[in-house]
């Protein structure tokens, strides 16, 4: 380690809450796909911020957005009408079958805004006594009390007892436990049709019909969870338009205004109109710059087909792992993605292969201890595929195999 990466970490230590297992790296700048550290060295990047930064680093459209929305207006509060806000609305809903966004700050404000809707739903709409919601196991769902108790991992909930009540999680991708689970007091399922933080998990095209169906048998609402796999992370604007389906409110957040902060949750009409003036609010959601950086990516994305590219990189990048799969059948034990959300389950603890290819100049996820979980930036080139393929390939050949076979 440099002098210069020590100094940075232990000011970091002494001033930074200790929330989260850093990685070896500090991060001095980035441009396009690319990271460099405090000592200058250069890594792609497969991580994009944890599916972030979709259209790269230091995008120079974006940046001319951001100065000159900055001169324009920053910031009015949403006491006002912002012709920033609306135009990205619209752009927005053009996309989906939603009726109605609202607009906050974060993944987690999403799914908080996601579940006040479905309960004001039942209540002041339906006029049904029903506020509970259903959640699969390995979920996750976001950090605030609402949203952890929500996730469906034991882990995020450690000494936050007691937890807001109101919530049951099932196990994952079983629709006989969500058919036993539903009572008169429920009021929506909520669902990641991937499960990012999990190590990507899709759901199957049959569990995600039998729940559309048993969510229209007892009138209870779909909310999916696209904070992660939202505007084109799978090759499509929207995970589950992979599904054929139209869920009755969704979340997005993570690549909304690619780095800056914002999430939206969408409605059809008839669940917006749960939201009336003074029941939900933010003070700087959907303010107006980072409205009109979104809005820009929308441009960008349309313009430049980034859809049709993720999925077609993440194709080649899926026949690529795949065949790591093939040559390697010990030490690699299943390929999941979908787009460019991609992850690798090896048979063994994976943080000497993670830290191995982060030497190499690689940079992504290692999740669960033993899934690297790529998400790159939606733009990453098939050569920089290809050669993280190769390093992984040589890694994987020097590795020892799992104990319980050796």
């Amino acid at each position: 380690m440099s002098d210069a990466f020590e100094a940075l970490t232990k000011r970091d230590h002494d001033s930074i809450c200790n929330t989260y297992a850093r990685y070896p790296l500090a991060i001095d700048h980035a441009s396009g796909t690319r990271l460099f550290d405090v000592d200058g060295r250069e890594y792609v990047d497969l991580l994009a911020g944890i599916a972030v930064c979709n259209l790269g680093h230091g995008n120079p459209e974006l940046l001319e957005t951001v100065t000159r929305q900055w001169t324009k207006l920053v910031h009015s509060s949403n006491l006002f009408h912002q012709q920033e806000q609306v135009e990205l609305a619209e752009k927005l809903l053009a996309t989906c079958g939603a009726d109605k966004v609202f607009f906050c700050n974060s993944g987690a404000e999403a799914n908080e805004a996601a579940i006040k809707i479905a309960r004001r739903y039942m209540h002041v709409v339906r006029k049904r006594d029903a506020y509970e919601v259903i959640t699969l196991d390995g979920s996750f769902h976001g950090r605030t009390l609402a949203t952890l108790t929500a996730t469906g991992q034991a882990k995020v909930k450690d000494g936050f007892d007691p937890l807001p009540e109101g919530f049951k999680t099932v196990p994952f991708m079983d629709l006989d436990a969500v058919r036993e689970a539903i009572t008169d007091k429920t009021a929506a399922v909520m669902v990641e049709l991937i499960q990012g933080e999990r190590g990507v998990r899709p759901l199957s095209q049959e569990f995600v019909d039998g729940l559309v169906a048993l969510c229209r048998e007892h009138d209870i609402l779909l909310i999916v969870d696209e904070v992660q796999t939202g505007l084109g992370r799978t090759g499509k604007y929207w995970a589950h338009q992979h599904y054929g389906i139209t869920p009755d409110v969704f979340t997005t957040a993570k690549p909304l205004a690619n780095g800056l902060p914002m999430g939206a949750m969408f409605a059809r009409e008839e669940m917006a109109a749960a939201f009336t003036p003074g029941t939900h609010g933010t003070t700087f959601g959907g303010g107006a710059l980072v409205s009109a950086v979104a809005s820009r990516v929308l441009d960008i994305m349309k313009r430049d087909a980034i859809c049709e590219r993720a999925a077609d990189t993440g194709r080649y990048a899926m026949g690529l792992f795949e065949g790591l799969k093939a040559a390697h059948p010990d030490k690699v034990a299943e390929v999941r993605g979908l787009g460019l959300i991609i992850g690798i389950e090896l048979t063994m603890p994976g943080k000497d292969i993670w830290n191995a290819l982060i030497d190499a100049g690689f940079v992504c996820n290692l999740t669960q201890g033993n899934i690297l979980r790529l998400l790159p930036p939606l733009i990453i080139e098939k050569d920089d595929i290809a050669r993280f393929a190769q390093t992984l390939d040589g890694l994987l050949a020097a590795a020892g195999l799992p104990k319980s076979e050796a």
